[in-house]
């Protein structure tokens, strides 16, 4: 934990860039799905490969998923007391 930070600001440090990277590749990721759908238009079967649905709840999924890969550190993070990780070193 960094000293002198408060548990909230280091969660919402974690919190914020891992949503950031997760942003940035949800975006990237829709501009190539909507640049090759005319290539993914003949590997799938039952689903329009322009269905707004199934990119938001995919994309929603992931966004989810990271910002919850980015929670899970934050709270190891901020258990840690920082005269012992200071003493480890």
């Amino acid at each position: 934990m960094a000293l002198g930070a408060r548990q909230t600001e280091l969660t919402r440090m974690f919190i914020s860039h891992g949503f950031a990277l997760a942003a940035i590749g949800v975006a990237c990721g829709l501009a190539a799905a909507f640049a090759l759908t005319r290539l993914m238009s003949s590997l799938l079967f039952g689903v329009n490969p322009v269905d707004p649905f199934t990119y938001a709840a995919v994309s929603a999924g992931l966004i989810f998923a990271a910002v919850l890969a980015s929670y899970l550190p934050a709270l190891r993070a901020t258990n840690v007391d920082p005269v012992e990780a200071l003493r480890a070193e």
